[in-house]
């Protein structure tokens, strides 16, 4: 029997949020080296080079610069847009009068994140800007952008925000967060799903019991996917956020087409290999954590 809608929806919610916490703490060193390298394209010859003059001038915790933030992005992210893509997934039913608790295709759930993802970019950008802003603070004093020795804690930024910008100071790139988030968990999902898919016929199961491995590997896959797909986007956002400290930036297509121009279309990948290298624990965690959570909290209801 189908949970009250409230019941659901509190299990989709926390089931996000556990998974959001999952990601950050597999994978949180390659994401501070994928802002560095996207604000930062010429400092860096690559992503070791970016590890280990991190590790040399900060010191190990230079690479888990943003953790708190991220931890925030990612709890707030995740569980809005699980939350979301249960909703979802109910009006897709609902729109091709489809019955309530119908098995949706793989398309039809891509739609369904996507859709969600438009809700999650909100409660997201406030604290990605907060976190890129802390995890590139070290190269804006370093090449002059900003005065050498202030202080780089959640709390300075934030109050560096509301000062200079107030409360919608937190929403700078906004926009590139929507489109990146819209076309990337379409793919994320989508791929997510098929990959699930894929496994059941071949183990001859359903997708709910493939077991571990092929579960995190879907995930990974699935956030490869949407990473390949909307890495540029991404780059563009991280470069608004963090820039944004010198004063307010352009929009995102003369952002977008700055970068092009100053560094060259190689530029908008810069930090790519972390984020692939990245992808498959931190996104194989998230949605592992996501579906045990939620299976064990709709069995504790006795869904």
């Amino acid at each position: 029997m189908a949970p009250h809608p409230v019941i659901q929806a509190l299990i989709d919610f926390s089931a996000g949020a556990i998974g959001g916490t999952a990601c950050v703490l597999s994978g949180q060193p390659f994401d501070t080296a994928k802002v560095k390298m996207q604000t930062f394209p010429s400092m860096y010859r690559g992503f070791i080079h970016c590890f280990i003059s991190t590790v040399r001038q900060v010191g190990l915790r230079g690479l888990y610069k943003g953790t708190t933030p991220a931890l925030l992005a990612n709890i707030s992210e995740n569980a809005v847009l699980f939350l979301s893509y249960g909703l979802w997934q109910d009006a897709v039913r609902l729109l091709l009068k489809m019955d309530k608790g119908t098995e949706l295709s793989d398309i039809q759930k891509a739609s369904a994140g996507s859709l969600a993802s438009i809700f999650s970019s909100l409660a997201l950008c406030p604290t990605e800007l907060v976190k890129c802003r802390l995890q590139a603070m070290h190269e804006m004093e370093a090449t002059g952008k900003v005065p050498k020795g202030q202080k780089s804690t959640v709390w300075s930024v934030v109050k560096a925000v509301l000062k200079t910008n107030g409360p919608l100071g937190f929403y700078q790139g906004l926009t590139s967060t929507i489109v990146r988030e819209v076309p990337g968990y379409f793919c994320f999902f989508g791929a997510y799903e098929l990959c699930r898919t894929t496994f059941a016929h071949h183990m001859g199961t359903d997708k709910d019991n493939i077991g571990i491995l092929p579960l995190m590997f879907s995930g990974g896959f699935g956030g490869a996917c949407l990473w390949l797909v909307i890495y540029p986007i991404d780059c563009v956002k991280s470069r608004i956020q963090v820039y944004s400290l010198t004063g307010r930036q352009a929009g995102f297509m003369k952002s977008f087409l700055g970068i092009i121009r100053t560094h060259g279309f190689t530029a908008l990948y810069s930090g790519l290999t972390p984020t692939l290298i990245r992808t498959f624990p931190a996104n194989g965690a998230l949605l592992l954590a996501y579906e045990l959570s939620r299976k064990f909290m709709m069995d504790a209801v006795g869904a």
